[in-house]
């Protein structure tokens, strides 16, 4: 049971640990956790494209099952997202959903979604791991029924409603709009690109076919791994207005515009925020990685910013309190008011497609620029083994620069591990990866020379003591 380790989105790991037997332990757990808080609610249990997913699938639902709790099945693997929106409209108890997001195929994980179906806050995944122990079932008369479901039509309703009448219609209409979708082999496909083409776009589809290895890659959707997207998009004689893609389990979203290639998912939020705000008024919730640009855009509006720690459920739990509007992070992860606190890609998709059919993404992002200041964005990764990452964070309290860049440290935000605000709006950031033995590295300024020169003397500050 050592092995099995819930981190900053449940249990992640490669298929030499990622074993049946251990999944099944993280099935009576999560049966134990539900029975001790009451829970008599039926549960779901949705699975990702890989080959490995729906296997462990069933073998959740039958240890699920096995404590009494009845458990619905999507009829084929099923986005995050969609297994999230299922919990709060069918009144489930709570879902696992096995995946390893954006992980290469020789991963998987399975995570836990509580009743609210926002991502499990660490008093509940602490309280699971707590409760690892091997499955102990009831008698079989006793047991729940396990069923297969189709949750993605409901999910598919509930987008077009809130997007609808988030953007000031009933509906949305994508009538005249081309999208390139890239589902990376993933979940996604057939449920975005069908989303979008419900609401009256036409859709060239890449990738939408099911390949358990993703093709040999990672289902991330980084300007590396989207550059057949790209190119479709960029291209001068394309008849494709705009592209988007999901990662492995189409929680979170990548866009590509015709001038701008793979655009930053910092730009994506503000310009996503700028639209609602259009319609709507409401705060926006941005973990402490992402954007300044979405602060000057919501004191535009009057309205305030919470920032929170990385990691989506620390931005789904300041919506719920705030009430907020919007709300994301700088690696693809959103969603908005009206719609469960889980990221999601699918509704995203929707929203980002609406968004450009009102104003294209080019245009709306140079007005932003234009209105509100230059604003460039970076992120560096270095190798740190898990169990140095405390010491690092801890020397470099006693290392914090009095300027960077030749620019004064005006303020140190402690936040998730150290943000040092400079004097001349500009910033830098360093905080431990909840997923890899990695330390991150984040810079914005006015410029891409700017963020370089903060990344390379973060890198000089940070490396010596790793």
């Amino acid at each position: 049971m050592d092995q099995i380790a819930f981190g900053t989105d449940g249990w992640r790991a490669t298929l030499d640990t990622f074993t049946d037997e251990r999944v099944r332990i993280v099935g009576q757990a999560i049966a134990d956790h539900l029975a001790a808080a009451g829970h008599d609610d039926p549960v779901a249990v949705g699975y990702d494209a890989r080959e490995t997913s729906e296997g462990f699938a069933e073998s959740l639902a039958e240890v699920l099952a096995g404590n009494g709790f009845d458990v619905l099945l999507p009829e084929r693997d099923a986005p995050t997202p969609v297994i999230a929106y299922a919990i709060v409209d069918r009144g489930l108890a709570g879902a696992c959903m096995v995946t390893a997001s954006h992980n290469p195929p020789e991963y998987n994980g399975v995570k836990f979604i509580p009743d609210d179906g926002a991502p499990a806050l660490p008093g509940v995944t602490e309280d699971i791991v707590d409760r690892l122990a091997e499955p102990d079932l009831l008698p079989e008369a006793e047991r729940g029924e396990v069923s297969r479901v189709d949750l993605v039509s409901d999910h598919a309703d509930a987008a077009r409603e809130v997007v609808g009448a988030a953007t000031g219609g009933d509906g949305v209409d994508l009538d005249g709009l081309t999208v390139a979708y890239d589902a990376m082999h993933g979940s996604g496909r057939g449920v975005t690109d069908a989303l979008l083409e419900s609401a009256g776009a036409e859709v060239v589809r890449l990738r939408c076919e099911r390949d358990v290895t993703f093709g040999g890659g990672s289902p991330e959707p980084s300007a590396e791994h989207l550059e057949a997207l790209a190119a479709r998009v960029t291209d001068p004689d394309s008849d494709v207005d705009l592209g988007i893609a999901n990662d492995g389990d189409a929680d979170r979203i990548a866009v590509v515009t015709p001038e701008r290639g793979v655009l930053n998912a910092n730009l994506f939020y503000a310009a996503c925020y700028d639209r609602l705000l259009e319609h709507d008024s409401g705060p926006a919730v941005r973990t402490v990685s992402t954007t300044f640009l979405v602060d000057r855009i919501a004191e535009a509006h009057g309205e305030p910013v919470y920032e929170t720690p990385v990691g989506f459920k620390w931005v789904a739990e300041a919506m719920g309190k705030r009430d907020a509007l919007f709300g994301g992070e700088e690696s693809g992860g959103f969603t908005l008011r009206g719609h469960v606190r889980e990221k999601d890609g699918v509704l995203m998709a929707l929203l980002a497609a609406g968004t450009h059919a009102a104003e294209p993404f080019d245009d709306r992002v140079d007005r932003l620029l234009d209105e509100h200041g230059a604003i460039a964005s970076g992120r560096v990764s270095l190798d740190c083994p898990d169990d140095r990452k405390a010491g690092v964070l801890d020397e470099l309290e006693e290392h914090i620069p009095e300027s960077v860049a030749g620019h004064g440290v005006a303020k140190v935000v402690t936040l998730d591990g150290f943000k040092l605000l400079l004097e001349n709006g500009s910033w830098l950031l360093v905080r431990p990866s909840g997923t890899e033995p990695k330390l991150r590295v984040y810079a914005e300024a006015d410029g891409d020379e700017a963020v370089d020169d903060l990344l390379a003397e973060g890198r000089e500050i940070v490396e010596p003591l790793i």
